[in-house]
């Protein structure tokens, strides 16, 4: 029991010791915080955009991709066509 009491005791000095510590030094470690904070903010706007960017290139590759398909889909039967007159062309 007196072990106990005695911990408690030095625990509400501890306490007390470091509640009044001077709060001077965290206030000026603060500061520079500020910038910090910019400088990673400003990290994080180039990364999204640079998503941003890879993002829309992606797009638009895909749609060029579907443009070119559905040209070769049109072109194809036109080709035929053509194939085909010429044929009859000969034929005649």
């Amino acid at each position: 029991m007196n072990k106990l009491l005695a911990a408690l005791v030095a625990g509400l000095f501890s306490a007390a010791v470091f509640a009044q510590a001077p709060a001077a030094a965290p206030a000026a470690a603060a500061a520079p915080a500020p910038a910090a904070k910019a400088e990673v903010k400003a990290e994080a706007k180039k990364e999204v955009k640079a998503d941003a960017k890879k993002e829309e290139k992606a797009e638009a590759k895909k749609d060029e991709k579907k443009v070119a398909k559905k040209a070769d889909k049109k072109a194809a039967p036109k080709a035929e066509v053509k194939k085909e007159e010429k044929k009859e062309e000969k034929k005649s």
